[in-house]
This record gives structure tokens, sequence and C-alpha cells, in this order.
């Protein structure tokens, strides 16, 4: 299968802003869309990337925090949150951008996976943020939405440290 970097839509770009659609069948584009998508944040040194970040308007995510998994969320739906946690974060569709954002420290899902079977998925701390982060791309919000005071330049080296969702 061909896999193929993607151009990420940035802020501005009213696709940003859209409601996403659900995803009904796994399609060879589909599938080929979830490697596309990984192999584009991988690329980007993102954690997290969202189907409306590459101009598809569907509820489809794809996360990898470094705990060994490679996450896929079709028409994911949060079941429920505990604690909160904050800190820094950024978003490949703001580039060079951070900011302050207070998120749960414990989130559950409910979603499909590429097989499209249900499943639930616990997770914590960069895990449960980088989740909240990408599920609400879905819905057309932003991080900046919802930053706590200023957005702050990242410099070309902090930017791989950052934690990029």
């Amino acid at each position: 299968m061909r896999m193929a970097i993607r151009q990420i839509r940035t802020i501005g770009d009213e696709i940003l802003r859209k409601q996403c659609k659900p995803v009904k069948e796994m399609t060879p584009r589909t599938a080929e869309l979830i490697e596309d998508m990984f192999e584009t944040m991988y690329e980007a040194n993102g954690v997290g990337l969202a189907a409306p970040q590459v101009g598809i308007l569907r509820q489809l995510v794809v996360i990898d925090v470094d705990d060994g998994n490679q996450y896929v969320l079709i028409n994911p739906e949060i079941l429920e949150t505990e604690g909160s946690q904050t800190g820094s974060e950024g978003c490949l569709s703001v580039p060079g951008k951070s900011g302050t954002v207070t998120r749960p420290m414990h989130v559950k899902v409910k979603a499909l996976n590429e097989k499209l079977e249900p499943y639930e998925l616990e997770g914590d701390g960069l895990l449960a943020r980088a989740i909240c982060h990408e599920i609400a791309h879905l819905r057309g919000e932003l991080y900046v939405d919802i930053v706590e005071g200023e957005l702050v330049d990242v410099g070309a080296d902090e930017e791989e440290i950052a934690e990029e969702a």
C-alpha cells in the first residue's frame, strides 16, 4: 500500500471549523487515509491527527503517544472524564505556537477500530489530553478556543519537545 504525506490544514482554513460526519464503512480509501494520517503525523512530529486536519470531514482520529500503541478512533465518543491537568499544548494545525490548556486527567471513550469493531479506550495524562484534543477537532474546535492566556511562540528546537497533538 502506498503511503502519502498529506497537507496539514492550518488555522484560518474553514474546514477546521466544520462538523465531521461519521464513518459508515471501511473502504479502501478510508483504510488508505488512516495509513496516510499516521505517516503525516509522524513526519510532523505529532502525537495525534484528526481527519479534518488533512481536509477530510470524517470522524476519524489517529494517536501515538509513544506508549507502544497506535490508536485509531473512528466515530469516537467520550463516555466519562475524571480529574484535570493543565499543561502546554500545541497543534499541527497551529504551527509554531503553544498554549496552556486544562483537560481531563483521565478519559474513557468508545470508538470503532480500523476494522470497524467497537472498543473502549481509557487514557491518562498525555493520552487523555491527546484524545480530548483530537475529538474536539471532529466538532470543529481548536485548542486555541480554550487556551488560558496567550499563545506563545515555540522555537524549532522546543517544537519537538512540546506536546504536539
